[in-house]
């Protein structure tokens, strides 16, 4: 394919993740134009709402002003103010993000790499900014700027990740104007330093990688526990066949943020529901809650054991430590010495504690009026206190796994002297 053909079907990819992403929402929502309201009412004003999901899920601000009838009925303290929707539903960013990573590889498999991932994210800005400015009305209008950028941004993410990893080894993906100013800058730093570094990244990626697995695996297990719980609030929105989907559809994509906040529940911080709330490992203090089923997992009254929550990300940072040191070991040029080993832990605990710091904030804003503008974990405790946990456990089992591997290596000399 020549460079004009390249650019011409990553833009194609680029309208056909964009299609998705506010397809996922335009479909229930136009079925429900047809089956409940008869085509009575214009679609563009369900072109809006599904559009307002998608830049929502992207982590776009909405500007809400209720008309004075919906506030009377819905009784909401607050409501007749203008209020900000700023709680993304992060399922649409981690849709964007997985597409984005395929559209990158299938870049990266051409022989025009860089035009096909320019073109691909140049196409989405364009279709985010078209998007935005169509969605805006006297009810619900989306941050302009915000409405540009964030959307492009979560897809040139992917975009990278896709470009990247597949040509790392072969160091292809990346032009040397820009590959060797940053080659020249990373030699310059010594080399056991880069390795701590490199460990340091690695082990504070996996400790967070491994507190969401288990934050996962619990809300999967709250959902089953509590599944009774989940119906009958179902049946208390009495929502019709679409509108039950159509809510469905909403709670999948809220999955990600309920995920990042039982993360947050095990970092000990917890999560609000609402001004003046609080869920964490030592109990539950809430008044009324927004009428979502999803929220019938969240955990109510004072748990007996709720505190050793807080050992899983202590145990999670000391085994991921003991696995790094080992793998560590084996290479030339690793750092060595007690107080390297210690600092080494130390950085990994200030990794862990900025990415999941940073998934708290982006998983948390404002659901609604009044005491609503508070849901969600606080990034910056959930941050200092994953640095706190992960940092110590890391720091003593970088020093164990080195004690670890030697006592194997001791072991495997006896038995070859024998033999």
């Amino acid at each position: 394919m020549n460079r004009i053909t390249t650019a011409l079907l990553a833009a194609l990819e680029a309208l056909i993740v964009v299609a998705i992403g506010v397809g996922i929402a335009l479909v229930p929502l136009t079925v429900l134009w047809g089956t409940h309201y008869g085509l009575g009412i214009d679609w563009f004003v369900f072109w809006r709402a599904a559009v307002d999901v998608w830049l929502l899920g992207n982590g776009v601000d909405l500007a809400v002003q209720l008309p004075v009838e919906v506030t009377t009925a819905l009784g909401i303290a607050g409501a007749e103010a203008p209020f900000s929707l700023t709680i993304a539903l992060l399922g649409f960013a981690v849709l964007a993000v997985l597409l984005g990573v395929r559209t990158g590889r299938r870049a990266a498999g051409t022989d025009y790499r860089l035009t096909a991932a320019g073109t691909a994210v140049l196409t989405y800005a364009l279709l985010a900014a078209l998007l935005t400015f169509s969605a805006g009305t006297a009810v619900v209008t989306p941050a302009p700027v915000q409405g540009i950028l964030l959307p492009t941004l979560v897809f040139a993410l992917g975009v990278l990740i896709g470009a990247w990893a597949p040509g790392r080894a072969a160091g292809t993906v990346w032009p040397g104007w820009l590959a060797r100013p940053v080659t020249d800058q990373l030699n310059r730093i010594p080399a056991e330093v880069r390795s701590q570094l490199a460990a340091a990244l690695r082990g504070g990626t996996a400790a967070v990688a491994g507190i969401l697995v288990v934050a996962g695996l619990a809300v999967f297990v709250s959902v089953l526990a509590n599944f009774a719980t989940v119906i009958g609030l179902y049946e208390t929105l009495q929502a019709d066949v679409m509108g039950g989907i159509s809510l469905t559809i909403g709670q999948l994509a809220f999955i990600p943020n309920i995920v990042i906040w039982a993360a947050s529940w095990f970092a000990g911080p917890g999560i609000a529901l609402g001004t003046g709330s609080s869920i964490t490992p030592l109990g539950t203090s809430v008044s009324a809650v927004p009428g979502l089923p999803l929220f019938g997992v969240l955990p109510h009254g004072t748990l007996d054991f709720g505190f050793l929550g807080l050992l899983v990300p202590v145990l999670i940072g000391f085994v991921v430590a003991v696995l790094v040191r080992q793998g560590l070991d084996k290479r030339a040029n690793s750092p060595h010495g007690t107080a390297r080993m210690l600092i080494t832990g130390g950085l990994m605990g200030l990794v862990a504690g900025i990415l999941l710091g940073l998934l708290a904030w982006w998983s948390a804003g404002a659901m609604g009026p009044g005491r609503l503008v508070d849901v969600g974990p606080n990034p910056l405790l959930v941050g200092a206190l994953t640095v706190v946990e992960v940092g110590i456990a890391a720091a003593l089992g970088m020093l164990v796994g080195g004690r670890r591997a030697r006592s194997t290596d001791t072991r495997t000399e006896e038995v070859s002297t024998k033999r």
